[in-house]
């Protein structure tokens, strides 16, 4: 999972410090910087952002005034600033996590787990929600000259080849010229999860799980370092509801 985030001060060093932070996180998807609040609201109202690290005093346009803006459709927000005060504030406004400045990374480090555990349940919450309800019991693919109807319980896992995939069910191999983002976001997730860059596997086929690695048969597939705690996540839940 990737969070889409912006950065916003109008100090330069404390934006170029924010984005240095930023680099060094592998889930952390930096978008944009502003330093003023003015063209991040801008940029808010015409792009998708999951998360803003958000300097509480600026001239025009502060943090504060900001989500204040935004209150009814913001994304998850960590603040920084260099004094306290506002700390109760920016909790009224349900701010993820509340930076003083200067800002360690092993700080905006915890403020980045706390993000993503968020959004990881929030994710695990609509996937339990979208298991309710109905879905189609075959997609279409593209193959050669033709398209090729596959039925969703028969596959077992997809493999990501650039812009090719191969599909694996219970009794063949199916080359596609779709790539593995276009089928992603043809399946029903669950039962499909994607655990790695290269593969989407589905989850009842799963006959074991390993520190990096799953089993599904005889095949053993890696679990990549971007989806490992989405995924682990899914299935503590998973077994917990059960």
């Amino acid at each position: 999972m990737m969070i889409k985030c912006i950065a916003v001060d109008d100090e330069p060093l404390a934006l170029e410090k924010m984005e240095t932070y930023i680099s060094k996180v592998e889930y952390l998807e930096h978008i944009g910087s502003f330093g003023n609040g003015f063209d991040a609201l801008n940029f808010l109202r015409k792009e998708k952002v999951d998360l803003i690290f958000l300097d509480i005093q600026m001239d025009e346009l502060s943090g504060i005034q900001l989500l204040e803006v935004l209150q009814n459709n913001k994304p998850k927000v960590v603040l920084t600033t260099a004094y306290d005060q506002y700390a109760l504030k920016g909790y009224e406004l349900d701010v993820i996590d509340y930076l003083l400045k200067p800002i360690s990374f092993q700080r905006f480090l915890a403020a980045s787990e706390k993000v993503y555990d968020q959004i990881s349940k929030e994710q695990l919450r609509q996937y339990t929600k979208e298991t309710a309800a109905p879905a189609e019991d075959y997609i279409l693919v593209r193959a050669e000259y033709r398209l090729q109807k596959i039925k969703i319980n028969d596959i077992i896992y997809i493999e990501g080849m650039k812009d090719y995939s191969r599909i694996y069910t219970q009794d063949q191999k199916i080359m596609t010229l779709q790539n593995l983002k276009k089928i992603e976001e043809a399946l029903p997730t669950p039962p499909f999860m994607r655990i790695h860059k290269s593969y989407i596997i589905s989850l009842p086929k799963i006959d074991s799980i390993g520190k990096n690695d799953i089993t599904i048969g005889e095949q053993t597939i890696p679990i990549g370092g971007l989806y490992k705690k989405s995924f682990l996540a899914f299935i503590e839940q998973q077994q917990l509801l059960g």
